[in-house]
């Protein structure tokens, strides 16, 4: 679920992906959210690249 987070997918793009409800994406991400203390997607993209869990491709 990171990586799609990352990449930018909404929570009905998510749920369709890995065919689990909306419900379901949405407590997972707000649980993410939580616990990196992040107040939104875009603060948690900034925390996973800052903490080096993901690395930008090389051009």
């Amino acid at each position: 679920m990171f990586a799609l987070i990352i990449l930018g997918r909404s929570n009905i793009e998510i749920a369709q992906e890995l065919h689990v409800s909306l419900g379901t994406v949405k407590t997972h991400t707000g649980r993410v959210l939580g616990k990196l203390a992040a107040r939104d997607r875009a603060q948690f993209v900034i925390s996973a690249y800052e903490t080096g869990l993901v690395r930008p491709k090389p051009r």
